[in-house]
């Protein structure tokens, strides 16, 4: 009944839009959140416990893992601003959320999504470097080096992807406040709008692609030039080793890719996939590389396996063993 009083209405607060979920799926959402749950709570618990890991292991402050950190601090933020909400969503039908906070959580998700993207590029040249360079590994990335880059992703987030919540802000919704989404998407949003878009839609979609394509491309690349150098080894161990933690990483950056390039071509193009899919699907790439990061960057990487984690949780354990 809200949902056709909010549909049918010319006017109503401007203050608040009304999150949907998965349009098809509503009687679904309780299940549909068991997993989505599941995969957060292990997303948030593997990050934090990486980033307890490294802060408190110096032998561990080394490229990779200083680019790791940086990763799991934006899989944090990137999971926890829409996951709590859409779990709300989910399990206790809280639909509104307030136009502000709207625009904010588009903002997060924008922008973050760009640093994920822009660190896995960092972690790919590391990697290149580490194993095609090794001599100069250390004094190619420094630890200043390594700060500047890491500056310099964050800032091409937040300075690209600012002016989405300010050219959405002065658009007028005269129509529907519905958003048939789970949260609040940039696409989403400007469906809705009553006056012409075609200049913003333009402008995030050759943001999306730009940084999406250079960024994939770049890391390709590196992988490349990385297995031309792993089958060059003299050591059929060595191969195997390098191989098997390459094969990993790029699984994972293959599961963020294709998640996240399937929403930028379904908005662009894909007007025939079913509504339920396409936003399943743009759920998946917000939470997946959060929940698998941890996982093969972390528990996979056998410098962090070896150590023993009780102790640094639990140090009289540690001092009464």
């Amino acid at each position: 009944i809200n949902m056709m009083i909010l549909a049918n209405a010319s006017q109503f607060s401007p203050s608040t839009f009304f999150l949907m979920g998965i349009p098809g799926l509503e009687h679904l959402h309780t299940w549909i959140g068991i997993p989505f749950c599941s995969m957060y709570i292990v997303a948030v618990a593997g990050n934090m416990t990486i980033l307890a890991v490294v802060r408190a292991e110096q032998s561990l402050h080394e490229p990779m893992f200083l680019f790791l950190c940086m990763l799991s601090v934006t899989d944090l933020v990137l999971s926890t601003s829409t996951m709590p909400r859409m779990l709300c969503l989910f399990w206790f039908g809280y639909h509104e959320i307030a136009f502000d906070a709207c625009l904010t959580q588009m903002f997060f998700i924008h922008s973050f999504t760009a640093m994920e993207s822009g660190f896995f590029l960092a972690m790919a040249f590391d990697r290149y470097v580490a194993i095609c360079n090794p001599l100069h590994h250390t004094t190619v990335l420094t630890h200043i080096r390594i700060a500047k880059i890491g500056v310099a992703m964050v800032l091409r987030g937040v300075v690209f992807f600012s002016p989405h919540p300010i050219l959405l802000k002065q658009l007028p919704y005269c129509r529907t406040r519905i958003i048939a989404h789970t949260y609040c998407e940039f696409m989403a949003l400007v469906k809705l709008a009553c006056a012409d878009a075609g200049a913003t839609k333009r402008y995030s979609i050759s943001m999306a692609g730009v940084f999406g394509c250079c960024d994939a491309s770049f890391i390709a690349i590196s992988y490349v030039l990385i297995l031309r150098a792993v089958f060059h080894l003299p050591s059929r161990e060595a191969r195997l080793k390098a191989l098997g933690t390459c094969g990993s990483h790029v699984c994972v950056i293959l599961v963020f890719y294709s998640t996240a390039g399937f929403t930028f071509l379904t908005h662009r193009f894909g007007f025939n996939v079913p509504p339920h899919i396409h936003i399943f699907i743009a759920n998946m790439y917000l939470l997946v590389p959060p929940f698998l990061n941890p996982i093969v960057y972390g528990i996979r990487t056998k410098k962090i396996r070896d150590l023993r984690v009780v102790r640094i949780f639990a140090p009289k354990y540690s001092s009464i063993k």
